[in-house]
């Protein structure tokens, strides 16, 4: 990304020590949306942005830390998790946001215990997201029981929830599971958990056998309209 597509703001105030909000996340129609709605809703004068986790570990040496990051669950580079824990070791004073655009089940408790700050759906209204980013900045917390609505929703689903556990899987086979429901590649899934490509293989064989799937398709068939709870 050229610096004029990951800078926002007047440029007048784009220099200096100026105090700054970090979006990490590799679309970049998202990208400018969130960038835009922080600077005209939050506060925000000044919004970098980068596609991946080495780029915002570089862009922080540059700059220094950001009072905010808002970081996309699911990254080129793999889930946001150990970027979370890194920023979280290394600018403890930085709130970090996650967002995705999955349900928020078991994504959200993974971006807790990694030491984000906060969670939020990106199919969330901006008057949410608005609520979540003044809610950080103030030193609190915002997770998916922190709003009504989405708490409502959340409650309205788990009526569809299974676990592993009730499919005869692992914890671990769970997870894959999950991931292949996203559809997501081995390669993708590999990355995400931190593990070989080949014990991937060896998750989706025993998964699909205990489903009594013969392949991908037949499995997310299977499972239509049921979420998994990690």
């Amino acid at each position: 990304m050229n610096e004029d597509a990951g800078l926002h703001g007047k440029p007048e105030e784009r220099k200096g020590n100026i105090e700054y909000a970090l979006v990490v996340d590799d679309h970049p129609l998202v990208v400018r949306g969130v960038a835009e709605y922080l600077i005209s809703h939050c506060g925000y004068r000044s919004v970098h942005s980068v596609a991946d986790g080495d780029a915002c570990m570089a862009l922080i040496a540059d700059n220094g830390a950001p009072s905010l990051v808002i970081i996309d669950f699911w990254l080129a580079d793999g889930a946001a998790p150990p970027l979370v824990k890194a920023l979280s070791d290394h600018c403890p004073a930085t709130r970090l946001l996650v967002m995705s655009g999955d349900d928020g089940v078991g994504i959200d408790a993974q971006a807790r215990d990694a030491g984000a700050h906060g969670f939020i759906h990106k199919n969330e209204s901006p008057e949410t997201f608005a609520r979540a980013v003044k809610a950080l900045r103030r030193g609190k917390t915002w997770f998916s029981d922190a709003d009504p609505a989405s708490a409502a929703i959340l409650r309205s689903r788990r009526e569809l929830l299974i676990s592993p556990a009730d499919l005869g899987l692992t914890r671990r086979q769970g997870e894959v599971l999950a991931m292949m429901l996203k559809g997501l590649p081995n390669k993708r899934i590999a990355m995400a958990l931190n593990v070989t490509e080949q014990t991937v293989k060896e998750h989706v064989s025993s998964i699909l056998q205990k489903l009594g799937a013969s392949n991908r398709v037949e499995a997310i068939a299977l499972l239509h309209g049921r979420r998994l709870r990690l």
